[in-house]
């Protein structure tokens, strides 16, 4: 999902959103998205008690203009920042969206396309704790079987880069995504045990390097 979404919560739920499915207009898109999303609730920025942003992997254009927007804010108002993994929300996401026929123990591979036959992914139990730190890899069947010792849950929009696989134990490829209410349940958490990004040193979380083209 290449979206950029803005929300607002309020005792614990979403109370409303916007998303912006242009991925070249996303910077042009945040700052006004929030301007509108505050006055329809009748709520002044000031009001905020923190402020939450994925930090990635993802798209490289997003991470920077989201976080560059939720620092600017969290220090003009002298607020937390909490940052969240994408790839954790949509750990959670897939303990929301699996059959309820599946047993623990399972695992959860989610994964994001990072072009080619490479993905950004980690794997997580059925408590969504990590097992296999995030980071890029290469996908081919030799990995797949490493990654694959138990029944596993797969969610991402990398998934299709794994379906001509054969697997050595069940495997479900849930179509889903992560929701702002997922994000707000981790943001929750961290928020209650203080966990908060140091606003001089947090940064996107690439998982490899940016390469930018010389212009012609």
């Amino acid at each position: 999902m290449e979206e950029a979404i803005i929300a607002l919560s309020k005792d614990d739920k979403i109370i409303a959103e916007l998303a912006n499915k242009e991925m070249h207009s996303h910077a042009s898109f945040i700052q006004v998205a929030i301007a509108n999303l505050l006055a329809e609730q009748q709520m002044a920025i000031s009001e905020l008690d923190a402020i939450a942003v994925t930090l990635g992997p993802g798209s490289y254009t997003g991470l920077r203009v989201g976080l560059a927007t939720a620092k600017g804010i969290a220090y003009a108002l002298e607020k937390p920042l909490i940052g969240l993994s994408t790839l954790s929300a949509l750990a959670n996401a897939a303990i929301q969206l699996a059959p309820k026929t599946m047993a623990s123990p399972f695992k959860i591979f989610a994964m994001i396309d990072a072009r080619r036959m490479e993905v950004f992914g980690a794997v997580y139990d059925s408590s969504c704790k990590t097992i296999l730190q995030e980071q890029a890899m290469v996908l081919d069947q030799a990995k797949w079987n490493s990654l694959i010792h138990q029944p596993t849950l797969c969610i991402g929009n990398g998934l299709a880069k794994t379906k001509d696989f054969t697997a050595p134990h069940l495997v479900i490829y849930l179509e889903g995504h992560y929701t702002s209410q997922v994000l707000l349940d981790m943001a929750l958490t961290k928020l209650n045990d203080a966990q908060f990004e140091d606003l001089a040193y947090v940064g996107p979380n690439y998982l490899k390097e940016v390469y930018i083209l010389p212009s012609k």
